[in-house]
């Protein structure tokens, strides 16, 4: 057994579950449209899993942004590139907030232009 600090872990479950939906999105896009549904259903329990479902909440509408950007704008060539941008920045921010989660931290902001979770 390992020593507590007199203070309690937040449950983070909801937010590694959110963040488990996002990851199999990337093969099965309607789990990404669970995981938002389900962060905005687990809000106002705790301040660092709130924390971690605002994250979550951003990383699905600024992703829908970025994809109809690539959508419109691939009939001109650069959507592709696009894509592989959305396609890394959101890899990164799954894995960066999982590890967090995981850690019983919260998301205090991001850096390298949101792709990274702190």
């Amino acid at each position: 057994m390992t020593p507590t600090s007199g203070k309690a872990q937040p449950d983070l479950m909801p937010a590694k579950i959110v963040y488990g939906l996002y990851a199999i999105g990337y093969l099965v896009a309607v789990t990404t449209l669970a995981g938002v549904v389900y962060a905005y259903l687990s809000r106002g329990k705790d301040p660092v899993l709130d924390s971690h479902l605002t994250f979550q909440i951003r990383t699905f509408w600024i992703s829908l942004g970025i994809a109809v950007l690539a959508l419109i704008t691939t009939v001109i060539g650069i959507g592709l590139l696009i894509w592989l941008f959305l396609a890394v920045w959101g890899v990164l921010r799954v894995l960066s907030g999982f590890l967090l989660a995981h850690d019983g931290k919260p998301i205090s902001g991001t850096r390298h232009w949101g792709m990274m979770a702190y």
